[in-house]
């Protein structure tokens, strides 16, 4: 039998502390070793407990969270993953932790016992995979630099999917591509309220526009388009290419999903570049698969620098990955494939 998972949570209420510690506490394979209520607690039990991984609220007195993820990450890599309330500062401070290196981030549970349960075996799952994840190998602390514009491109049009890990890696890849590339459309899995905000953030760093995706938008060159996180899928409409926002049920385990996009963007044959990155699960598998099918190029994000192998895992054991790249490599394979 494997050992279970060895948790320190961070969080200055006593009362979310307990929460947390009894949702983790309920799956066998987790142990909750260590409750903080603030960052200096924190820091000495990560010093004596070893935990596999830190769970790390965002806004705390004393220390915030992102100064105190900066002396983790220096001093002690290790998984962490950011348990956030939906405030403004609470968002910008979240992503500023992915970019980071920070695992995943999760919204505080909250709502009605549905939701809470729902949040709940999320955490759970996040934890777990946060244990097994790849802390300080995507390489993206170093952002690509942008190619130069004037590029002579195909009609194509570039899909992204990407979840665990993905922020860190976006923020890279997004900042190797020219003000001028052709139009791209990503599904990073990300808690609703987070995602205009990370489009504010890659848009300030990268020379290509980046905005959150609006239901009925005409898709542009030089502009990258983030699905909003929460209850919509985004995907491209048949005919005069336009994002579409659709509420449905779950695909793949997700809202938005990336089998969805995937799966729209297939009908544009080699028309279309597609692109898994990391994350835990399988989301993108089979949209990827029927994209490769149709002639599009596919491409998928290696094992050396995922945080999570999982879905570049799926989607390359279904046969769906033409080639796998290193994430310093993708803004080029993604150029070159787009080019050809």
């Amino acid at each position: 039998m494997t050992s279970p998972v060895r948790v320190v949570v961070v969080d200055d209420s006593p009362s979310m502390r307990m929460a947390l510690n009894r949702i983790l506490s309920a799956d066998p394979e987790i142990e909750v070793v260590g409750l903080a209520p603030e960052p200096h607690a924190a820091r000495a039990m990560i010093r004596e407990l070893n935990p596999d991984v830190v769970t790390l609220d965002v806004e705390m007195p004393g220390m915030d969270g992102l100064s105190f993820l900066e002396k983790i990450m220096r001093l002690r890599p290790m998984p962490v993953v950011m348990c956030s309330t939906l405030t403004a500062r609470g968002t910008e401070v979240t992503i500023e932790a992915l970019r980071l290196g920070a695992v995943d981030c999760i919204a505080k549970p909250c709502g009605n016992p549905l939701e809470i349960a729902r949040d709940a075996d999320h955490l759970r799952k996040t934890v777990k995979a946060a244990a097994r994840s790849r802390v300080g190998q995507s390489g993206s602390a170093t952002p690509a630099r942008a190619a130069p514009a004037g590029t002579s491109f195909r009609d194509v049009v570039i899909a992204i999917g990407s979840s665990t890990g993905g922020v860190e890696a976006l923020f890279s890849l997004i900042a190797g591509l020219p003000a001028d590339c052709p139009p791209v459309l990503i599904v990073q899995h990300m808690p609703a309220g987070f995602t205009a905000g990370f489009a504010a953030r890659l848009d300030a760093v990268c020379a290509v526009k980046v905005t959150e995706a609006v239901d009925g938008a005409p898709i542009e060159r030089g502009t990258v388009y983030i699905a909003p996180g929460g209850d919509r899928h985004m995907s491209l409409s048949p005919g005069q290419p336009r994002i579409r926002l659709r509420t449905g049920d779950p695909v793949s385990g997700h809202r938005p999903s990336v089998d969805v996009l995937f799966h729209s963007v297939a009908r544009l044959g080699a028309g279309a570049v597609g692109v898994i990155l990391t994350g835990m699960g399988a989301d993108g598998a089979e949209g990827l698969l029927a994209m490769r099918r149709s002639g599009a190029r596919t491409l998928g994000q290696n094992q050396e620098t995922c945080v999570v192998y999982g879905m570049p895992r799926a989607a390359f054991q279904a046969g769906a990955v033409e080639q796998q790249f290193s994430l310093s490599a993708m803004p080029e394979a993604i150029l070159a494939a787009c080019r050809s």
